[in-house]
């Protein structure tokens, strides 16, 4: 048997294969935030078509934390009862599933989150075009306890860990970056100051939830950017978070502002596939926990070679399961060995995710 369908312990979770739907934002909730039956139909899906672990879409922490609309929101005890009807439809199938929590910090714009989008340090967004407000250093431990009863609700719901988004320019991913968090104060400077929100969080969510309630992180391995977060500060933070507990670790990388973000359009070889998955290996060295590995994989070959060669240990997908969300069941019955997917990106729809190719063949 391929080492693909193997199962694999992540903290205290046992998923039954080595693939992750990697969170994405599905446009999907309600205008408030709530969970709607598109939400649950789509993760469903996911789990009839046996994917391992299903990482959810953000959700943010704070209503300041809004990125877009039609985002499920996690920032009070009101959603708990709606997501909850997320991880009981999952759960009927031997997928884990675990919530993305996360702030879009200056990665949103007024409209969306319903004020002056915050930063570690105001730096001026040029993707958004938005100048962030400077958080106070009382409003960075709120944000900390916020991410931590987010937490606490997802648990509540019924989901069976957490996954802490510091990566792709949101909020914590810009508390890591010397490009944007430039404070001189115990929340900058040297790595280990920048990495404090952040282990702050995982400490405090460990000790909410208990020890045997994971807690996994994307975690930007690089921004793209001049002076922005580097790989070798990356697997320090690994480390570090190691050391504080953490569960899983899946590497990332890329921010909008720099132009280059974590989905790359167009159609790669299988030489190409996994383009972050060098820098996943360089991490896999220096820590003992499971670390996922993504970027543009399509191949079945492909994902069976970067876990069997030891580069990773779990292979993280989006965009091919919103083409198909079986693939993993197809890939297991010998159906198929490579995603139709052609990674042309038009799958972010804001009425829904869906993949646009098939849109087009269906209509008359």
């Amino acid at each position: 048997m391929s080492i693909l369908f193997t199962p694999i312990r992540i903290g205290s979770a046992i998923v039954p294969n080595r693939f992750v739907r990697s969170a994405t934002h599905d446009y999907m909730a309600d205008d408030e935030g709530n969970v709607t039956e598109a939400n649950v139909s789509l993760y469903r899906r996911l789990a009839e078509g046996e994917v391992g672990l299903i990482i959810t879409g953000h959700a943010n922490v704070q209503p300041s934390g809004k990125a877009s609309p039609r985002q499920t929101a996690v920032f009070d005890d009101r959603f708990v009862e709606g997501l909850a009807r997320v991880p009981a439809a999952v759960h009927r199938f031997p997928t884990r599933i675990f919530l993305q929590i996360a702030h879009a910090g200056r990665q949103t714009k007024p409209k969306d989150c319903g004020c002056v989008p915050v930063s570690p340090s105001a730096v001026y967004d040029p993707a958004t075009k938005v100048m962030p407000r400077e958080l106070s250093g009382s409003a960075i431990r709120v944000l900390i306890a916020d991410f931590i009863a987010a937490a606490v609700r997802a648990k509540r719901a019924g989901f069976d860990g957490v996954q802490l988004h510091a990566a792709h320019g949101y909020l914590l991913s810009s508390f890591l970056s010397p490009h944007t968090n430039r404070r001189l104060d115990e929340w900058g400077g040297p790595v280990e100051n920048r990495a404090r929100a952040l282990l702050d969080i995982l400490g405090g969510v460990k000790a909410a939830c208990g020890g045997d309630f994971p807690v996994i992180v994307k975690l930007n391995s690089t921004d793209f950017l001049d002076g922005g977060l580097t790989l070798d500060d990356a697997v320090r933070i690994a480390g570090m978070l190691e050391a504080g507990g953490i569960d899983g670790i899946e590497v990332s990388g890329g921010m909008a502002e720099a132009g280059k973000g974590s989905v790359w359009p167009g159609h790669r070889s299988e030489a190409d596939e996994g383009y972050f998955v060098p820098n996943a290996s360089r991490i896999k060295r220096a820590v003992r926990v499971p670390v996922f590995g993504l970027g543009g994989i399509r191949t079945l070959a492909v994902a069976e070679r970067i876990v069997q060669d030891g580069l990773v240990d779990l292979v993280s997908l989006s965009r091919p399961l919103i083409r198909d969300p079986s693939l993993v069941k197809h890939f297991r019955e010998g159906l198929v060995e490579r995603s139709e997917c052609i990674s042309c990106n038009k799958c972010f729809y804001p009425r829904g995710i869906r993949c646009a190719e098939l849109v087009k063949k269906v209509r008359p």
